[in-house]
């Protein structure tokens, strides 16, 4: 099983995550780069958001971003543990066909200090909902988030 590694998202990625957002499989998924971008940029150094690099050596995988699931509104998300963490991962043409396997090793990490970890992909999103099952997470329920979204609700536990 190949090693993946993390590291903090730094002012130099910027331009490497815009080139992502703009790949058609992201961009369907996370619309407007240049505003998801800017959210990133405001986000990256504002606890308690965690922004990561997944990277396997020094290849850039994708990235991902950790929180706990109840510091902003996420009614989606009622009835998990309060110690719960969320997730948003999005891939880059490198890490294609990967997501699962990353995803899993960070969850190992992440679990460390939560009970729970949480992802809510849009239900019609099936690449990454099989790339999050492989990675441990399993659905629970179709939810609407705080912007009125739905998504499945997805949770991987300790």
């Amino acid at each position: 099983m190949p090693d993946y590694g993390f590291r903090p998202v730094t002012a130099a990625d910027l331009p490497m995550l815009a080139e992502w957002l703009r790949v058609p499989q992201v961009a369907r998924w996370w619309p407007d780069a240049e505003r998801q971008l800017a959210l990133i940029r405001a986000e990256r150094r504002a606890a308690p958001m965690r922004q990561l690099i997944a990277l396997r050596g020094d290849t850039p995988l994708g990235y991902a971003q950790c929180y706990p699931a109840f510091h902003w509104p996420a009614p989606h998300f009622a009835g998990l543990p309060q110690d719960s963490i969320a997730l948003d991962v999005f891939g880059a043409p490198a890490g294609r066909g990967q997501g699962g396997a990353w995803l899993r090793a960070l969850g190992d990490l992440l679990l460390q200090d939560g009970s729970t970890l949480v992802i809510d992909p849009a239900p019609e999103n099936l690449r990454a909902i099989r790339a999050y099952e492989k990675a441990g997470f399993s659905g629970l329920r179709i939810a609407t988030d705080s912007e009125g979204q739905s998504v499945l609700v997805m949770a991987r536990r300790r």
